[in-house]
């Protein structure tokens, strides 16, 4: 009888063992380990480019990012067998919570992010644990992933799984979309980036008509950020993707802190050539920031700048080369959407960026996003200048 009363324990041992545990992140250690998580799971992907460590933290960190002032987040991490295997963000935002329910966000609409599981079981269990949470803080419904910000990762990669993104898009195991609707989620919305891998041959002759037919225009001044006066540039910038964003699905307004928090974090991306700001009548029209890829260094940083790669990294970003570029926001003010006006502008502003890409940095390819898929007007642009999608992020939705 001592045999199979030894087999019943070894089994019952084993099922202790095999439990996945949801805990909320409490402490530095729990921080720790919910940060480096991502390292290893995507240790074995080639086209995963390692975000910096030191970006990560102050993601999460409540006094860092000015995202905390008016959200909640709480983290969670998954283990099994004493190792941790999972991680997950569930978080909303009282900003959001505000914006009109046509639009995406609204009241009662939570969020879950920051989401990496070891296999499906840990996926279920970390979804469940996020669901749960937001219930409590009343929420009705999920918009996920977003992570955390609607203006930093949103969205699941479903598609362009074969290449690495571009700086500041995200990158996922492809298994998750399964994982993912296997929860009863379904598609709210999807974002495309559009790849232009031609820079150097320029646009279709269409195009150069209509960017010589607005220089002549005694209405339409098109120039270059000014980078002696960046924080008057920068909200300039702000003020009309504040204005021109404020219908789109999904949006939240920058609050004054963000604004300028944001302005500081992205200056060292700013090359004047590759930025540009649009007048009509002598006012600010539209804008268009273009950036170049520092993914394709972080690549091979592995999430850390010390001791060399941080000086590595200022010296390239002083002067790079062979860097191709990525335009992550655009803006036209709203009198003038919907209108050959803006689609103007935005000729000028990206064949202008495009000349400065290939001429002082040699670039041989760009990226424009992301954009959303019902956008007719960015996507009309995109397909006049022969883009293509490369990648599609899925943002999904489930009732609670």
């Amino acid at each position: 009888m001592a045999q199979p009363v030894l087999r019943q324990a070894e089994r019952k041992a084993r099922g202790v063992a095999d439990e996945i545990r949801i805990d909320p992140v409490s402490g530095k250690g729990d921080l720790d380990a919910f940060i480096e998580l991502t390292y290893r799971l995507n240790a074995d992907d080639p086209n995963w480019v390692p975000p910096l460590r030191a970006d990560v933290r102050e993601l999460l960190t409540p006094g860092k990012n000015p995202f905390h002032e008016h959200a909640k987040v709480q983290l969670f991490l998954a283990r099994r067998g004493g190792e941790v295997v999972g991680r997950i963000s569930a978080h909303y935002d009282e900003l959001a919570l505000e914006q009109p329910p046509e639009q995406g966000m609204g009241p009662g609409t939570g969020n879950w992010g920051m989401f990496e599981a070891a296999d499906e079981a840990v996926a279920a269990a970390l979804i469940a644990r996020a669901e749960e949470w937001l219930r409590e803080q009343g929420m009705t419904r999920v918009l996920a992933p977003i992570s955390l910000s609607v203006w930093e990762e949103p969205g699941l990669l479903v598609q362009g799984f074969d290449h690495p993104p571009m700086l500041l898009m995200g990158h996922n195991k492809a298994e998750y979309q399964g994982w993912v609707e296997h929860q009863g989620y379904a598609k709210a919305k999807s974002l495309y980036t559009y790849e232009l891998n031609t820079l150097p041959d320029g646009f279709p002759d269409l195009i150069d008509r209509i960017v010589a037919l607005g220089e002549r225009s005694s209405r339409i001044v098109v120039r270059e950020v000014d980078l002696s006066r960046f924080d008057e540039e920068a909200a300039i910038c702000i003020d009309i993707l504040n204005q021109a964003w404020s219908k789109n699905w999904g949006f939240v307004p920058f609050t004054e802190t963000e604004k300028a928090y944001g302005a500081k974090k992205l200056k060292p991306l700013i090359l004047k050539g590759a930025n540009m700001i649009a007048y009509v009548d002598g006012e600010p029209a539209a804008f268009m920031l273009a950036w170049p890829d520092m993914n394709k260094k972080l690549i091979k940083y592995g999430g850390k700048l010390f001791p060399f790669n941080w000086a590595k990294l200022l010296w390239w970003l002083r002067n790079p080369k062979q860097a191709d570029f990525r335009v992550p926001l655009m803006g036209v003010l709203p009198k003038y959407q919907n209108s050959r006006m803006a689609s103007q502008l935005a000729f000028m502003m990206i064949e202008y960026i495009r000349r400065y890409a290939v001429g002082s940095h040699g670039a041989q390819r760009g990226e424009m996003g992301w954009i959303l898929e019902d956008n007719q007007g960015m996507v009309a642009i995109a397909e006049a200048i022969d883009a293509t999608i490369n990648r599609e992020y899925r943002i999904y939705e489930k009732a609670l």
